[in-house]
């Protein structure tokens, strides 16, 4: 069992532009992530849905063929399998961000 205090939460470099603290469990995983300023991920996919808040900041999100500026305490939900992707603007946006693991086999 973990607990997180979000505002005092140690976040590390995850990739560049990106920090990030996960708690990984046996079917889920659990991110809170900051991304930098002027980042952009133009779309991937995966086979399993996700989910998440917006905590600070404003991030755009896509997914299919749906756009939404999203800013604190709203949400977002990805079915498996649709392609998506997201960008900052001038400020950094942090994230809580859960998905199912993907299983090894």
């Amino acid at each position: 069992m973990s607990f997180w205090n979000l505002a005092t939460l140690q976040l590390e470099e995850f990739r560049p532009g990106i920090l990030s603290k996960a708690e990984i469990g046996e079917n889920l995983i659990m991110v809170c992530m900051q991304i930098g300023p002027g980042r952009e991920d133009s779309g991937h996919v995966h086979p399993f849905d996700q989910c998440g808040i917006v905590l600070e900041g404003r991030l755009e999100m896509f997914s299919g063929q749906k756009r939404q500026l999203l800013s604190a305490n709203e949400c977002y939900f990805i079915p498996a399998g649709e392609p998506h992707g997201w960008k900052t603007f001038e400020e950094p946006v942090k994230i809580l961000d859960v998905s199912l693991r993907q299983q090894q086999g």
